[in-house]
């Protein structure tokens, strides 16, 4: 009889290399090990061999940064979306890709479950389980850390490092850096370790050895650097000049966001399980990306349009933040979004100086603008007449003379 087989999303780390003799003899299973190429660059050397000589039956190492630019950073960067005002969801945009790719591979091998390492106070989890529950409902999914009996063996690091030289199992465990990082093509983010104290400031010259993307805005250089930025329907499909494909305009904006000390947030946020995290995060071309959409949106879309787009922003964030990429709900409003990008076309110029963006100039062939009507002098197009807004005035004040009237001045704003 052949055994089960069970998909496992690996990085090669202390966690998934336990998990994957771990999973192989709880469950007499032919392990099958998963790794996005999302742009961890350097972390992916040697990670087929590692999966192999820690059991694996089979490898997949599938690049996916292409279609992770093209089909989740572009239309979450199209939906203004940004996690409790300051997280540009880096990690959290990241699951549902991966996820998806895991079910493909256990259609595609006959798999009967997937299985991640996320732990069980965690945002990773729901984003994986939610995903697979919206693509493959029928497949099982393992998650270990919240098997009683697994966290029972491995109450700690020691235990884990313990079973893995018993088994053979190739991992390098040390405490040179305690925090854990998680890269792509869009961010890193730290946690854990020393960033658990609130108190502990992450922009201190003795941690800067910790960032990877960026330099510290004290150390940009001297001289600012300009950038444009080319729109078409709400996406950036060029850089100075120089046409380039999402993953492209990524990888060319995060080199010149780092080089300025662009986009490192630390915050502390509200995991979707109920508890406060704190987070610092690199975000250099994101953040750039980010800047320069909004100012394109500022020039070319209607404002009632801007303005109901952007009551949903917060609503867009938690679903993607929560794991519902694939939820009927965010792709209803990745529809609306869709039809407010249309003329989101033109020229965005910033100019980069030690950590700050700053906007140089606009320009679009349907610019909303027109600096003949909005002009402070004579406007030659008389198309806004100064004399009606009284009458303007007089409406939109009319409820509040009759709020006035029945409570009195004196009582209106107060409870």
């Amino acid at each position: 009889m052949a055994k089960e087989k069970i998909v496992l999303a690996y990085s090669g780390g202390l966690d998934t290399s336990v998990i994957l003799t771990w999973l192989k003899e709880t469950y007499d299973a032919e392990i099958i090990t998963f790794t996005a190429d999302i742009g961890q660059k350097e972390e992916l050397d040697g990670l087929e061999e590692k999966a192999k000589k820690t059991g694996a039956s089979k490898v997949y190492i599938d690049d996916l940064r292409a279609e992770f630019a093209k089909d989740f950073i572009y239309p979450m960067f199209q939906a203004g979306a940004l996690y409790e005002g300051q997280y540009l969801l880096g990690t959290s945009i990241a699951r549902p890709l991966i996820a998806k790719r895991m079910v493909e591979i256990a259609r595609a091998e006959g798999a009967t479950a997937i299985a991640h390492g996320a732990t069980g106070k965690g945002n990773d989890q729901v984003r994986f389980e939610l995903t697979a529950a919206a693509l493959a409902p029928d497949i099982k999914v393992i998650a270990p850390w919240r098997d009683t009996a697994f966290r029972e063996a491995f109450p700690g690091r020691a235990e884990m490092i313990a079973y893995a030289e018993k088994h053979g199992i190739p991992v390098q465990a040390s405490a040179s850096k305690p925090y854990s990082m998680d890269r792509n093509l869009l961010h890193i983010s730290f946690e854990s370790g020393m960033l658990e104290d609130p108190w502990f400031d992450s922009s201190a010259d003795e941690v800067q050895d910790m960032y990877v993307l960026s330099v510290s805005p004290e150390k940009a250089p001297d001289q600012a650097e300009y950038v444009e930025l080319d729109f078409e329907a709400g996406n950036c499909v060029a850089v100075n000049g120089e046409r380039l494909s999402p993953l492209a305009v990524m990888e060319k904006l995060n080199e010149l966001g780092g080089k300025h000390g662009i986009g490192r947030v630390d915050m502390v946020e509200n995991r979707f399980v109920g508890m406060k995290s704190r987070g610092v995060y690199e975000t250099p071309g994101g953040t750039i990306l980010f800047t320069a959409h909004r100012k394109m949106e500022s020039l070319t879309m209607d404002r009632d349009v801007m303005h109901l787009r952007d009551s949903l922003i917060s609503k867009y964030s938690s679903l993607v933040y929560n794991g519902f990429w694939f939820a009927p709900e965010r792709l209803a409003i990745q529809a609306l979004v869709a039809e407010s990008q249309k003329n989101v076309t033109g020229t965005v110029r910033l100019k980069l100086y030690k950590g700050n963006i700053m906007a140089a100039g606009l320009k679009s062939p349907v610019s909303l603008y027109n600096p003949h009507i909005a002009t402070m002098e004579a406007d030659p197009t008389q198309a806004y007449d100064q004399g009606d807004a009284t009458g303007f005035i007089r409406l939109n004040a009319l409820r509040l003379k009759v709020s006035s009237g029945v409570n009195g001045a004196e009582g209106i704003g107060k409870s």
